[in-house]
């Protein structure tokens, strides 16, 4: 019998495209992504069967972090970015199902093997701009610092997503890509998640860190923005998942008493703790900062 427990990295790809699929069939769905279901197939929907009931706010936050990205990439189009390097792109559509301007050149990274499934899964559909795909093993620093130089010398300004990639690398495997991507002027933005250390615990204590044993998050720096102040990033904005989930009218999906009981604690905390519990996760869009120059 086939273990339908994520047993990799590689596997949260095919967990987050089954919940972009589940999505799209809503009424009410925040975006349309008619080709996850292709993608994410048996192994995603088998992944999403095995996961405990607490994972409901893992699917929600697929889907609020997928209305962020999307904004986020509009909006560095409309600044002059011309290039979009998709670092982990894992089974993301965006140059399938994104309104993109036909001269955007866009560059998915990924293992070879999600690289190729993807090539499969998908050769009959046709990108809405200039989409290359490179397999690659972006623990292999040399490689990766020769593909950096490569798209550098090619591009403009570059806009580097690293979605759902950095929870999964250790603190020094982060620093090193910051600094390969801070070392290329080219490089002009980086999406990369954010989680407050608050939100450590509630993995650990909600059982979602067991859940994801065999793709367990590493990157946990005590002072996040800190860290990538060191390696020469500054954030541009963020965009928390709470506040985005309100305007876009799609709460967390918490049991009721869960949610009465945070409205009744919410009502007796200070301000600035009230303001930290909205902030606990999201998304930052980075830019150099110059002033280490």
């Amino acid at each position: 019998m086939t273990d339908t427990t994520i047993q990799n990295v590689p596997d949260t790809a095919f967990m987050a495209a089954a919940y972009r699929a589940i999505e799209s069939e809503r009424p009410d769905a925040l975006f349309r992504d008619p080709l996850a279901d292709k993608l994410s197939g048996e192994r995603g929907r088998a992944i999403l069967a095995s996961l405990p009931p607490q994972a409901m706010m893992g699917g929600w936050t697929v889907i609020i972090r997928t209305c962020i990205i999307d904004a986020l990439i509009q909006q560095a189009i409309t600044q002059g970015v011309g290039t979009i390097l998709n670092l982990g792109a894992g089974l993301d559509t965006r140059p399938y199902r994104m309104a993109l301007p036909e001269t955007l050149r866009w560059i998915e990274v990924d293992h070879p093997t999600l690289i190729e499934w993807k090539r499969t899964q998908l050769a009959q559909e046709k990108p809405r701009c200039q989409l290359e795909r490179i397999a690659l093993d972006l623990a292999d620093q040399h490689a990766r610092q020769q593909l950096l130089d490569e798209v550098a010398k090619r591009s403009g300004k570059v806009l580097v997503l690293t979605e759902a990639v950095t929870p999964y690398l250790p603190e020094e495997a982060v620093a090193a890509l910051g600094a390969d991507l801070r070392a290329r002027a080219a490089m002009q933005y980086w999406i990369v998640d954010y989680f407050s250390p608050a939100s450590y615990e509630y993995r650990r204590r909600s059982g979602m860190s067991r859940a994801m044993k065999n793709a367990p998050f590493l990157f946990e720096p005590n002072d996040y923005f800190g860290f990538f102040a060191t390696a020469g990033w500054q954030p541009k904005e963020i965009k928390y998942f709470a506040k985005e989930a309100q305007g876009l009218h799609r709460p967390a999906p918490f049991p009721w008493h869960i949610r009465l009981i945070t409205s009744v604690l919410g009502l007796l905390m200070p301000p600035e703790k009230r303001r930290a519990m909205k902030r606990y996760a999201g998304f930052v869009l980075f830019e150099p900062d110059l002033r280490k120059d």
